[in-house]
């Protein structure tokens, strides 16, 4: 997805996603540590965070406890509109 620019992944529905997520120590389990991800993701299946998090469980140590998350389009429909014309002032 890195090889787009912004503005193309939000033309083609893409939105912010932020996920807060809370895993356990490895070496001490009952002590939980946040971490905040972001990028870019396709909501409702979001396949980039489930593959962040797939990631995760496979190569890092902390177990992971939860993961709450955000999705913001940030290109509607609505913000799309035509103008007919402009005032310039100064």
């Amino acid at each position: 997805m890195r090889d787009h620019s912004e503005m193309d992944l939000m033309l083609k529905g893409y939105g912010l996603t932020t996920a807060k997520i809370l895993y356990h120590f490895p070496d001490h389990p009952h002590l939980l540590q946040s971490f905040i991800w972001q990028d870019y993701d396709l909501a409702p299946k979001f396949p980039v965070l489930i593959r962040f998090i797939e990631f995760w469980k496979a190569r890092l140590d902390g177990p992971l406890h939860s993961v709450s998350y955000t999705h913001q389009k940030l290109i509607a429909p609505n913000e799309w509109r035509k103008v007919d014309g402009e005032f310039v002032l100064h």
